[in-house]
């Protein structure tokens, strides 16, 4: 009688554990509603921990019950390894499913895009308008980088990432931090930077910082890859045979004016970024140039061409004197 007793007992713990077994695979495994067309922004901050965030996902509707979903990051080794961000997840999911989102770092994405030519100035200004802190990002790139990106060594220190923000469309975690979003930027410049182009920049004579300089003044004068070629050619001719850039560029820099026209006065101010006023190179880049303008810089087409202008519709004109040039300049720009 009294082993019949135990065999029962025993049985009624075999059974409640075969049936607990089951409510918990059960409860890991299938979704709260499978047929659920619901999505639902879930965040993991910053330190918080498999805790926190099981309980949030029950809060939500998300999981049945938040000790399952802890019991599985247990049992699977991933607590550690939940990643912050905002992700998408919806009742259709099962916690395996959930728990490999946040753990591969799925987290939902923005994209946000920096034009050619474009100056720090206006590239803070389209941060702040996707609410990014614009005082953050000045202070961001004034700091110094080159311990991670060699192509920044020969960048004077006192001088901010003015030409360095490679222009482009960046994928974006939401919520991602500005350093991150500029050290994208100068990795993807990094990748443009082929060793052939810095092998010819090298046997040039030339530095790269020097490179980024002429091609931010291309890109802000030119539109075509061959036309800024050939005025990369016609600079670098100028710059060695000591005569002064005069890019008008570089005076709309100064002034922060929009548009093409600038006056006599404008060319007289004193800054060393007056390329009419001071010979050679600017102090620094003007603008972030895209890569045609960086492989122009790099790659010049030597002309007979001392001169060009640009048309308002954007056509350059080339000139071999300057009694030619000024003949364009009455045809074109009056």
């Amino acid at each position: 009688m009294q082993y019949s007793k135990k065999i029962k007992i025993s049985f009624l713990i075999f059974v409640i554990v075969i049936l607990a077994g089951m409510y918990v695979w059960q409860g890991m495994y299938f979704p709260i509603d499978k047929n659920s067309k619901k999505e639902i922004i879930f965040s993991i901050k910053r330190g918080e921990g498999t805790k926190e965030i099981s309980i949030n996902l029950e809060k939500e509707g998300l999981i049945k019950m938040a000790t399952l979903f802890r019991i599985y990051a247990i049992f699977k080794g991933t607590s550690g390894r939940l990643q912050a961000g905002e992700y998408l997840v919806s009742p259709s999911m099962s916690i395996p499913e959930i728990t490999q989102i946040f753990v591969s770092g799925g987290v939902l994405k923005d994209k946000i895009t920096f034009i050619e030519g474009w100056t720090i100035s206006e590239i803070a200004q389209y941060l702040e308008e996707k609410e990014f802190s614009r005082e953050e990002f000045f202070e961001l790139v004034k700091k110094d980088f080159s311990g991670e990106f060699s192509f920044l060594k020969d960048k004077p220190k006192d001088l901010d990432l003015e030409g360095y923000i490679f222009p482009d469309t960046y994928e974006i975690r939401k919520g991602e931090a500005l350093e991150e979003i500029i050290n994208k930027t100068l990795q993807n410049l990094d990748k443009k930077l082929t060793m052939e182009m810095k092998e010819e920049i090298n046997r040039q004579g030339k530095t790269i910082f020097e490179t980024i300089n002429m091609a931010s003044m291309i890109e802000r004068e030119v539109k075509t890859l061959e036309d800024k070629k050939i005025v990369s050619g016609i600079l670098w001719k100028r710059i060695k045979n000591g005569m002064p850039l005069q890019v008008d560029a570089t005076i709309l820099f100064i002034t922060g004016k929009k548009g093409v026209d600038i006056s006599i006065e404008e060319i007289k101010i004193d800054s060393p970024y007056n390329t009419y006023k001071y010979r050679g190179l600017p102090l620094g880049p003007i603008s972030n140039p895209g890569f045609e303008s960086i492989k122009a810089a790099t790659y010049p087409i030597n002309s007979d061409y001392w001169y060009y202008l640009s048309t308002p519709e954007g056509k350059t004109i080339f000139s071999k004197t300057l009694v030619e040039h000024n003949i364009a300049k009455e045809k074109y720009l009056q």
